[in-house]
C-alpha cells in the first residue's frame, strides 16, 4: 500500500480521474490506527463524537476543547490518511476572526490537516478567510446536524425545487470560496449527482447516493456498535455490539466460576522463596 500522506491535492486528483474518495470517522487513537491501516483516504473527526462517544443527544453541546482532545488522539494514530476536524457549533458562526482562530487551533494544537464546517453561501465569507489563512476547508451541505432544530429534525434535504436550487448555488459558492471538498448529507441521489457534476471539487456523500465522488460513514454505524435503529443510508458490515457483549458475558462467567485466570495466565515463582514467606 502507498504510505504517502493523503493531501488536498490527492483528493482533487481523484476527482479529476474519477477515482472514489473513501472517508470514515474516528475519534480515538486505536480506531484511527485501524482506519489508517485499511487505506482509507480521509479520517473525519466529526462532531458526531457528541452522539457516539460522549453520549449527548446532538452535536450541539460539543466544545472546541473536546474536539481538540479527540483530534489529537486520532492524529497520533494516522500516518497516511488525511485528518479532517469538524468545527463545533459556535466555533465559526460568531465572527470570521474567531472562526480563523478556532480553525487554526485544530491544526496547530491538535494536528489536523483540514477543518470541516456546515453551511452554504452564508458561510462562504468565513470559508474564504480560513482558506486565506492557509487552512484547507471541507464544506457540508444538506442535512447539517448543527442546524437540526432549524431544519425541524433529521429529514432528507433538497426534495423540492427551491431547496434543491439553493443547494446547487451553495455548492458553487463554497467552491468559489476555496473548499477542497463538500460533504452532502441526506440528499436525493439525483440532486447529489447534479451537484457533483456542477462543481470541480470532490463531493462526498452520506445518504446521497452512488454518484458522488466519494462516501463517508460513521464508523460506529458500519461496525454495528450500537443496537437498534440503523439509518437507511448505512450498511452494517459487522455486528460488533453483539460480539463484544457475548465476550464480556463470557468473561464475567469465567471470573465468577474461577475458570479465569487459568494457569497459562499466571506468573510463577520459586517454591523455595514462597515457602520463606509463610
Amino acid at each position: 500500500m502507498n504510505k504517502e500522506r493523503v493531501t488536498t491535492a490527492t483528493i482533487k486528483q481523484k476527482k479529476v480521474e474519477g477515482r472514489p474518495v473513501t472517508v470514515l470517522t474516528a475519534y480515538d487513537f486505536p480506531t484511527a490506527r485501524i482506519v489508517d491501516e485499511a487505506g482509507i483516504d480521509i479520517i473525519l473527526v466529526g462532531d458526531s463524537l457528541g452522539n457516539v462517544v460522549l453520549g449527548y443527544d446532538s452535536t450541539i453541546p460539543v466544545t472546541m476543547e473536546e474536539m481538540i482532545h479527540h483530534v489529537k488522539a486520532v492524529c497520533r494514530g494516522a500516518s497516511r490518511a488525511m485528518v479532517v476536524a469538524d468545527m463545533p457549533f459556535l466555533s465559526y458562526q460568531v465572527s470570521e476572526e474567531e472562526a480563523v482562530r478556532n480553525a487554526g487551533r485544530l491544526l496547530k494544537e491538535a494536528g489536523a490537516q483540514a477543518v470541516k464546517l456546515e453551511g452554504g453561501r452564508e458561510v462562504a465569507g468565513t470559508v474564504r478567510k480560513i482558506v486565506d489563512a492557509g487552512i484547507p476547508v471541507m464544506g457540508h451541505l444538506g442535512l447539517t446536524p448543527q442546524s437540526i432544530h432549524q431544519l425541524g429534525g433529521f429529514k432528507v434535504q433538497g426534495k423540492d425545487e427551491r431547496v434543491a436550487r439553493k443547494m446547487i448555488d451553495d455548492a458553487k459558492a463554497l467552491e468559489e470560496a476555496g473548499v477542497f471538498s463538500i460533504v452532502l448529507e441526506c440528499v436525493p441521489a439525483g440532486l447529489a449527482k447534479l451537484i457533483a457534476e456542477s462543481v470541480g471539487v470532490a463531493v462526498i456523500g452520506i445518504g446521497a447516493g452512488p454518484h458522488c465522488d466519494g462516501q463517508v460513514l460513521v464508523i460506529h454505524d458500519i461496525l454495528g456498535l450500537y443496537p437498534g435503529f440503523v439509518p437507511k443510508f448505512v450498511k452494517r458490515y459487522v455486528n460488533l455490539h453483539d460480539q463484544v457483549a457475548a465476550a464480556l458475558k463470557q468473561y464475567k462467567e469465567e471470573v465468577e466460576s474461577r475458570s479465569f485466570p487459568a494457569p497459562e495466565h499466571c506468573f510463577g515463582m520459586s517454591e523455595e522463596v514462597l515457602a520463606k514467606l509463610y
